[in-house]
């Protein structure tokens, strides 16, 4: 029986090296000479961290990394950036939760959806992930279709297909 897995993976390699681009770029260009910007990432706790000297240096920070991240095959929508907070350093900081894997929420929004269709799947949740079978491959791209139109708000990548 066909089947396929509907994920959502961050590919935290492409990650580093969009920072590493962006730390790249903020080193060349010149309004960002002598400020203190820095950029790290916790991949156990799925987290960006920026810290900028103010608003205007964080708004190109942002600009620059979401620029890369796109250059390195990153979707944007894998990032919920949080609000801009003062440290104590006088400076600005903004995380940014990192989506890894699907939410149950989201989870079961995806599958209501399927079985709206009407079409001749079955999707079950499978933790972070879901699975979604049929007997025809067709029924398949058919909800790829539906899912890839849907605008969830995440990045689905269909892993794992079957016939």
């Amino acid at each position: 029986m066909p089947s396929f897995d509907i994920v959502s993976r961050a590919n935290f390699p492409e990650l580093d090296n969009a920072i590493n681009n962006t730390n790249k770029a903020i080193a060349a260009r010149f309004d960002f000479r002598g400020s203190k910007t820095e950029i790290t990432v916790d991949p156990k706790e799925k987290k960006l961290k920026f810290v900028a000297d103010d608003g205007t240096k964080m708004r190109g920070m942002r600009e620059m990394f979401d620029t890369a991240a796109v250059k390195r095959g990153l979707p944007l929508k894998m990032f919920a950036w949080g609000e801009q907070e003062p440290t104590i350093a006088g400076r600005i900081k903004c995380e940014a939760k990192i989506r890894d894997g699907i939410e149950q929420e989201i989870a079961k929004d995806i599958v209501k959806r399927i079985k709206e269709t009407k079409l001749k799947v079955q999707a079950s949740i499978q933790g972070e992930e879901l699975r979604v079978t049929a007997k025809k491959i067709d029924d398949l791209q058919a909800v790829i279709a539906l899912l890839n139109g849907a605008g969830l708000g995440v990045p689905l990548q269909y892993v794992n297909m079957k016939s």
